[in-house]
């Protein structure tokens, strides 16, 4: 068998390598728009801060270890039209020719794009960009841009549009290199994946690592000024120009599609392309996955969610029935963690808001326990807010602690606590780990599910 998958991020690797894993002798071939396959893109703030050296390390799996592995990757093949009919898959070769490559099945794992930012001299022929100081950063050779623009232009002010998870640990990163940064926030606090008491904490922390915030503030556009880019903004104090050395803007995706749009699929959510829970496109032996596709949210339905875990997910759903298999994607909680200077922030399944807006009553309970036991040295209080429903069944959890408080694991365990179907009340049934440095008898997740009435 011939599988052919169009994108070599995480959903196209993990399609490409469980299909090799269950079927040894398919033909695996991954057309790859770039140079860099498998890089994680999740860690090119981490890279910019200085914390992973060389940026190869962002590599999930080196292009031997894929090839070991039985994929062939044509890098810098971009794929420009899909035949269904002819099962064939026109592309231009890193020389600038035409070819046409066939398939017995397609797996299509395009991801996204930087979303269309409706801001004046971001776009058209006189858009600005690197050699002007204006970077987008979804890439790896954007990536690269802002590292050169870094070490030869050795700005001193820096300006990021959008307080989102990159926003947020690019903050960081450029703090870390010595740059005055502010961050400019469309909405009314900053990471929008939190309810907004909970995102000022993230706000508050910024601010004392000296990072400028203004939030209901919407840039309008971007052009040259005498020593640098000058963004115009529009907030709370009106029409404001800034100056500054270096921008980066970070405000959000959208899937791209084009690929299979031209050849009939449907679109769903999010302008996502509609796949049913095998990844199938309902075109003849069509898989996709990934940031461009549509995901079950177990919870609220059909959705479009992007994330790196669920990518991966998709991925290896995708290539597993490609090549003959019958399994079914299990859906998403929108489980998310961020680390910002020393806090750290995570979610998973519902808030109050959003589960009101879908239709699910709903209430919330907020505690602030310690991590661990006070009376051993650095114990940190944790913010905490349940969400569930008249029942009491479990439907969502929001933390902000310090970094270093098990965040991460707490949101875990109500990720599958969510699976699993519990009540905030069975919370304090589960039998969870306890040593004074790192937990309570009670762990703090119970002690606030302990205050549900």
């Amino acid at each position: 068998m011939r599988l052919l998958i169009i994108g070599g991020s995480d959903a196209g690797i993990s399609a490409g390598l469980r299909a090799r894993q269950l079927h040894p002798d398919t033909e695996v071939s991954l057309l790859v728009a770039d140079g860099y396959p498998n890089y994680s893109i999740c860690g090119i703030p981490y890279h910019i801060a200085g914390d992973v050296p060389d940026w190869h390390d962002l590599a999930h799996r080196t292009q031997a270890d894929l090839e070991g592995a039985g994929l062939e990757l044509r890098l810098r093949t971009r794929a420009t039209r899909i035949d269904p009919a002819a099962h064939t898959v026109a592309v231009t070769t890193p020389n600038g020719n035409q070819d046409t490559i066939g398939y017995d099945r397609l797996i299509v794992a395009t991801g996204a794009r930087p979303a269309v930012t409706g801001i004046t001299g971001l776009a058209g022929p006189d858009a600005l960009g690197p050699a002007d100081g204006v970077h987008q950063l979804h890439t790896i050779s954007q990536m690269h841009a802002v590292q050169r623009a870094l070490t030869t232009r050795h700005p001193r002010r820096a300006l990021i549009i959008g307080a989102g998870y990159i926003g947020l640990e690019m903050a960081e990163a450029l703090t870390q290199r010595g740059l005055d940064v502010t961050m400019l926030q469309r909405g009314p606090e900053v990471l929008s994946t939190l309810d907004p008491d909970l995102a000022a904490l993230v706000h508050d922390e910024l601010a004392h690592h000296g990072v400028h915030v203004q939030t209901n503030t919407t840039v309008r556009s971007i052009r040259r000024g005498d020593h640098g880019p000058v963004v115009v903004s529009d907030g709370p104090a009106g029409v404001q120009e800034i100056e500054t050395e270096l921008v980066i803007t970070v405000v959000g995706i959208k899937p791209d599609t084009s690929l299979l749009t031209g050849v009939g699929a449907t679109v769903g959510q999010g302008g996502a392309i509609l796949v049913d829970d095998h990844m199938r496109t309902g075109l003849p032996d069509i898989f996709a996955a990934g940031d461009g596709v549509t995901t079950q949210h177990r919870l609220l339905g059909t959705t479009w969610l992007p994330l790196g875990t669920t990518a991966h997910k998709q991925g290896r759903i995708a290539g597993e029935n490609a090549v003959g298999g019958n399994v079914t994607f299990a859906g998403v909680l929108g489980t998310q963690v961020v680390k910002v200077f020393d806090l750290v922030a995570a979610r998973t399944g519902l808030r109050e808001a959003e589960a009101q807006r879908a239709g699910i009553p709903a209430r919330s309970v907020t505690e602030v326990p310690d991590d661990h036991k006070a009376y051993y040295p650095g114990s940190h209080p944790i913010t905490i807010r349940l969400t569930g429903d008249p029942t009491g069944r479990l439907l969502g959890g929001q933390f902000v602690g310090t970094y270093g408080s098990e965040i991460a694991k707490r949101s875990d365990v109500l990720a599958a606590a969510i699976f699993a179907g519990l009540t905030i009340p069975q919370l304090s049934d589960l039998d969870l780990s306890y040593t004074p440095p790192l937990a309570a008898p009670w762990d703090a997740i119970q002690a606030t599910a302990q205050h549900w009435q």
